[in-house]
């Protein structure tokens, strides 16, 4: 196989290379953090309030509620957070958090963001999540357009979560916007009721569900994307009846992409609480926790497009260290002279330490 002429001062790194292969030697790759993808909305005046608007979408009126950190800034992009309303529920229902108040508005996660997330709580057509012709994602896409032109938004930071044909619609923007939503949460979702256009994608994916609510229907939204996510397949555990706790287990699955499974000993809830059977109170729930865990681990990154590579692409800084001395080769003051000299040197990440090496022609 022919191999590139390696140009200096890569001749001088190919050596040393060589003689860190005769005594041991290890590579570590580095590959840099993307930066926050923000919108059309940062660095201006917010063109958008907290309450409720209304705009046009499939040629109908459709509204949401909108809540802004209390000290919004326009030079910060924001997470995006939708949290979609239950059957007979309404958007004013999520962003109150009805019953239990603040402390479960927005499924609980505006109690935990710190400033740092904006809300979402649409409304849908007969308090409901039909989907008809896909116009509930539409609608979704027609939020995300109006809001991200008004305010700053990370765009690699977008998440849905809700309750019952809520978590439904949840997991249809899983399958139908899975380069848009960071990550979706289903709790207590009846089936793909809300329609699961493409559904071949991966997407970080949470799935809540109680033993005695339809609970084959919430494995099998989840097992989608543990199929999806290239996760290994398992049996997770599940509480037993009567016991009134809950079990989470995380798949093993493709780098960005996990699946974690929370199962409880309950029915059809969106909040119920451990060591009270039956009980229902989004305060006092572990379920905001485990939301906004899943939500919150994921870093303003653009999510991988394929599996990680088994080798470290020409593209990353490759640090080659000695397995002894732990030292990497350096090239002086980053030279590109031909003849410059490869030296062993602390490893520190700089351009000059390691690389990276250009790959070989086939």
């Amino acid at each position: 196989m022919p191999l590139r002429k390696l140009s200096a001062p890569w001749i001088g790194v190919a050596m040393a290379v060589m003689v860190l292969i005769a005594v041991g030697m290890y590579v570590v790759t580095t590959v840099a953090p993307a930066a926050a993808a923000t919108t059309a909305g940062c660095g201006k005046a917010p063109g958008l309030n907290s309450g409720t608007h209304t705009i046009q979408s499939s040629g109908k009126s459709r509204s949401f509620i909108l809540r802004l950190p209390d000290s919004y800034n326009n030079t910060y992009a924001h997470r995006l957070a939708f949290g979609f309303h239950w059957l007979g529920g309404t958007a004013n229902d999520v962003a109150s958090g009805g019953t239990d108040g603040s402390a479960w508005a927005y499924y609980g996660m505006l109690s935990q963001a710190n400033n740092t997330t904006i809300f979402v709580a649409p409304q849908g057509i007969n308090n409901g999540w039909g989907n008809s012709n896909g116009e509930d994602v539409t609608f979704t896409d027609d939020m995300i357009r109006v809001i991200e032109n008004a305010l700053c938004v990370d765009t690699t930071q977008r998440f849905s979560v809700g309750f019952s044909y809520g978590g439904a619609m949840s997991y249809s923007l899983a399958c139908s916007r899975p380069t848009v939503f960071r990550a979706v949460a289903a709790i207590a979702a009846p089936g793909a009721i809300s329609g699961c256009s493409g559904g071949t994608q991966p997407v970080a994916y949470l799935g809540i569900h109680g033993i005695n609510d339809n609970i084959p229907s919430g494995r099998s939204l989840r097992d989608r994307f543990v199929r999806n996510n290239g996760c290994a397949a398992q049996n997770p555990p599940e509480p037993a009846p009567g016991s009134r706790t809950h079990i989470t287990t995380a798949y093993s699955c493709q780098t960005g992409y996990p699946v974690v499974w929370a199962a409880f000993d309950g029915g059809h809830q969106q909040g119920p609480v451990d060591g009270c059977a039956g009980c229902e109170s989004g305060a006092r729930s572990w379920v905001k926790q485990e939301v906004w865990r899943f939500f919150t681990q994921f870093g303003s990154t653009v999510p991988p497009t394929t599996p990680p590579p088994s080798s470290p692409p020409g593209q990353q800084n490759v640090l080659i260290a000695g397995s002894q001395s732990g030292r990497c080769i350096d090239i002086p003051n980053s030279s590109t002279s031909n003849g410059a000299r490869a030296q062993l040197w602390d490893c520190h990440g700089g351009t000059n330490s390691a690389g990276p090496i250009p790959p070989t022609a086939p």
